[in-house]
């Protein structure tokens, strides 16, 4: 766009160029008049400054002409990039429209790989997005790649200037400028790093080719910008929600599941389980003597055991099978397609896991267990929670630190006057 000075000058310029083209034309009229009308000595002198003004004219009719395709071919480049930056803004105006509704990195990844490549068709690209552990950035899209763009699966944050100065940064082999230590290949490459709310949530880079690879990088920073802008805010109302909803389905102190996913879960694998014949186990878990160990050492202390025990149930078990915290000190483990033998097994395993952790924290831990299956022992999800929990109360009436197994359902069918429980292990 042309500046206000520009403009005034132009509007002066035309001024003067019409009231000089004026003037020699009205001098031109008048020296071909007297060309005719006066005598010969007269009549020559007048028919030379009739064609000097002519000639004049014409000089000034071609500089006006020059002087008006310049002006015209400024009007039209000007309209150009009006029009250019109209639908560079609605394009970033539909790509946060979209935004609204990605529900991961795989769909915030898709449209800004859309919209990028109508936006910087010349351009390759490349999405990262950072890891739960946040110590290192993985590959989440690339587009148009090509031999010297090739975009590496991971990074470290130490390894990047944009992310170590929270600035865009432009990497340019061909130059020899600074380069960070994840480039590879020989393309040229802007990396713009997506801040939201005082936090880095990924990294974009945009990468081209050619002698000029790093003035044209330089020329797309407003674009670049503006993508990473709206990426950062989709990725951070994608981590919010999903901060949400493990804080609805976790237990904040163990990291096991809470007991409404526990619920849900458990409906589900039995459900499943009886589609297709096989049996859903439950272990019912209560620390033995939980409340003396915090009054003796404190409950931070208990804390620290609780967390300890969550972690040798997640290593001792499937990642199929759920853990849950019940409540307090009382866990939960569904272990879908397991019998009531092969989980009665399981528990022994994790009951000899736990009691491991006596000598690591100097104090005496140990639980008792409860097993039930659907549907060797129960029926549904409604019995099989509450037989599991019987089990383990059994458990704790025998000595604690045992398992105890329910009853199968055809032994006490035929021994309906028997006990329910059954001690293993």
């Amino acid at each position: 766009m042309r500046s206000p000075s520009k403009v005034n000058g132009d509007r002066r310029f035309t001024y003067l160029r019409r009231t000089l083209v004026q003037s020699v034309q009205a001098v031109c009229i008048v020296a071909a008049g007297i060309a005719v009308l006066a005598p010969p000595p007269y009549s020559r002198a007048a028919a030379m400054a009739a064609v000097l003004a002519a000639s004049t004219t014409f000089a000034f009719g071609l500089l006006y002409a020059r002087r008006a395709i310049e002006e015209l071919t400024d009007q039209r480049s000007a309209m150009n990039e009006a029009h250019e930056t109209r639908r560079q803004i609605q394009e970033l105006f539909a790509m946060t429209d979209m935004l609204q509704a990605a529900e991961d990195h795989d769909d915030a990844g898709a449209i800004l790989m859309a919209t990028a490549q109508r936006l910087l068709p010349g351009f390759s690209g490349a999405l990262y997005v950072f890891n739960n552990s946040r110590d290192r950035l993985d590959l989440a899209k690339c587009w148009n790649a090509t031999e010297g763009f090739r975009p590496a699966e991971a990074l470290l944050p130490g390894n990047c200037w944009a992310l170590k100065r929270g600035k865009q940064h432009i990497n340019d082999p061909a130059d020899h400028s600074l380069c960070c230590m994840h480039a590879i290949g020989t393309a040229a490459t802007a990396e713009v790093p997506m801040m939201a709310r005082g936090q880095v949530f990924g990294l974009l880079v945009l990468g081209c080719e050619g002698e000029e690879a790093a003035r044209r990088l330089t020329q797309i920073r407003r674009v670049a910008r503006a993508l990473a802008d709206s990426m950062s805010l989709a990725l951070s109302n994608i981590a919010l929600r999903e901060k949400l909803r493990t804080q609805s389905l976790r237990d904040p102190l163990t990291g096991l599941y809470n007991r409404r996913y526990m619920e849900d879960a458990l409906e589900r694998y039995v459900s499943l389980a009886e589609r297709t014949g096989s049996a859903t186990s439950v272990l019912m878990i209560d620390l033995d003597n939980f409340k003396k160990l915090n009054d003796e050492h404190g409950h931070a202390k208990g804390d620290v055991v609780l967390r300890d025990v969550a972690a040798q149930l997640g290593a001792a078990l499937r990642p199929s099978d759920v853990i849950a915290r019940y409540g307090g000190e009382e866990l939960m483990v569904i272990l879908p397609n397991c019998g009531l033998e092969d989980a009665a097994h399981k528990a022994e395993t994790l009951r000899l896991r736990i009691e491991s952790l006596s000598e690591f924290h100097g104090c005496a831990i140990s639980a008792s267990l409860g097993v039930a299956t659907v549907p060797e022992t129960s029926t549904s999800p409604a019995d099989v929670v509450p037989m599991a929990d019987a089990a383990l109360y059994a458990a704790k009436a025998a000595g604690k630190n045992r398992v105890c197994c329910s009853e199968r359902r055809g032994e006490r069918e035929a021994r309906p006057e028997a006990p329910r429980l059954a001690a293993a292990g």
